[in-house]
């Protein structure tokens, strides 16, 4: 009986060792430079306790990949659609632990300051990835430009491609673009529909410099922070989804990005 205490207190002990290293180790996020990580680097400042390295993004690189490879325990970069289709892509399935902050997706211009001065045949560089392509047929849409087929009427559960342009009164020719490529873009075609992440990047205002700009109201977009099923209880990820949606960040966001970035919650 000795025998036996002594093995399950030994077991319990290994248990607990383990679960403190856990706790102990950093917590890897991988985030986009902006404004991701700009946003994880200020918990940093305001919640020391909690041991964040952030994994800035680079040009190519794919997050949910990382994830999957337990390369890091977190992303925060995208929104449900776009994971969703990465989970059928890679095979995978993840959990969202926080919903974050809408970064509303423009159509930005260096030749013209308004839709009225487009002329026919112009050319629109969009997203090629399919959910930010949709994405950006439906803000193509809502500012007159085309007409999608009549079944496109929800952009959160339908995917629309050019191919489902029902109606281009000014011919307009669109030229799928790497996203982050987009902004370097500009200057080579008639209107860029740039992600809010990459305009900021980019020097862009989004607030004051996009032609058009989504609605922030029942956006389906929202930034989300992801990581794998075995790690959505962990007590790292659990302070993390605290402090991404408490108010001390979202009063951050609101003054860092003024309009550009917008905190899903809490509202006051």
């Amino acid at each position: 009986m000795k025998h036996a205490a002594f093995t399950l207190a030994g077991v319990a002990l290994s248990l607990s060792l383990v679960w403190t290293s856990a706790q102990a180790d950093a917590l890897r996020v991988a985030a986009d430079p902006v404004p991701h990580a700009e946003i994880l680097n200020y918990i940093k400042k305001i919640d020391p306790k909690l041991d964040l390295k952030v994994v800035e993004l680079t040009s190519g690189a794919n997050a949910n990949e990382l994830l999957a490879n337990g390369d890091v325990d977190a992303n925060y970069f995208q929104h449900v659609p776009y994971l969703k289709d990465q989970e059928k892509a890679l095979g995978k399935t993840f959990a969202v632990a926080a919903t974050v902050h809408i970064e509303p997706l423009g159509i930005y211009s260096h030749k013209y300051k308004d839709f009225k001065s487009v002329p026919n045949n112009a050319t629109v560089a969009v997203p090629n990835n399919a959910t930010n392509l949709s994405r950006a047929l439906f803000l193509l849409q809502s500012q007159g430009l085309i007409k999608l087929a009549a079944k496109f009427t929800d952009p959160a559960t339908t995917l629309a491609t050019p191919k489902d342009i029902a109606e281009n009164p000014k011919h307009l020719k669109i030229l799928e673009v790497e996203s982050p490529q987009i902004p370097r873009s500009l200057d080579d075609v008639d209107l860029a529909v740039i992600n809010g992440n990459y305009a900021l990047e980019a020097g862009l205002t989004p607030s004051k410099d996009a032609l058009g700009l989504e609605s922030a109201s029942h956006n389906p977009y929202a930034n989300i922070l992801v990581t794998n099923p075995q790690l959505a209880n962990d007590p790292r990820i659990k302070e993390l989804a605290k402090d991404l949606t408490s108010p001390q960040v979202a009063e951050f966001i609101r003054k860092q990005y003024n309009g550009s970035v917008i905190p899903v919650a809490p509202q006051s």
